[in-house]
């Protein structure tokens, strides 16, 4: 049951998520349409009965083992993200948001998520809505922004690096991209 839950955890926490360190690993440019972009990764860390939850369990089926969960169980999470695989590596955000399984075969979940960034030089968060694949690795779009990440676009990809024990890890690599107008708004200049 907790490598269920540990799976569901995985898969909700989409943003799952190797990055060395954070300025080494990341890379901005800017192209000549002016389109700004940032692109790096974090590792997710999600604990069974820690940081992340089943609130709902599904009805079980015949495809429940630790990578699945019964079809129509809710799981809630709120997991660190660190620059390393390592789980003591130095935490820079944290993911937080819900999944429902939504296969059959357990192996598939929609997800929505909130990851709170506190970068070197940006801090924000950006919000994360999509289906998840527990073993396999799944595209998740940027459907909003706050902060330094404001008007901010682009995609997530969540891929497992270790769903073995009661905490799992994924690898969550972000493409963002900010459009030329986002320039003309920052945190200092908000007008409500």
């Amino acid at each position: 049951m907790a490598q269920l839950l540990q799976l569901c955890l995985l898969a909700s926490s989409l943003f799952a998520l190797s990055f060395k360190a954070t300025s080494s690993s990341s890379s901005s440019s800017r192209d000549g349409d002016g389109l700004e972009s940032l692109h790096f990764a974090l590792y997710q860390h999600e604990t069974i009965n820690k940081t992340g939850y089943i609130i709902v369990n599904g009805p079980a089926g015949a495809a429940v083992g630790q990578t699945t969960t019964p079809f129509g169980t809710v799981f809630a999470f709120q997991d660190p993200m660190t620059v390393a695989a390592n789980m003591s590596s130095k935490v820079v955000a944290i993911a937080e948001g819900t999944s429902i399984t939504s296969s059959f075969d357990g192996l598939r979940s929609i997800s929505i998520a909130k990851i709170t960034l506190r970068l070197k030089n940006r801090k924000g968060s950006i919000s994360i809505v999509g289906g998840t694949h527990n073993i396999k690795p799944a595209d998740h779009p940027v459907v909003g922004g706050t902060g330094d990440f404001m008007f901010v676009q682009g995609y997530v990809t969540s891929s497992p690096v270790d769903l073995k024990g009661l905490t799992v890890t994924y690898k969550i690599v972000f493409h963002l991209y900010w459009p030329p107008y986002a320039k003309k708004f920052s945190l200092h200049d908000k007008h409500l």
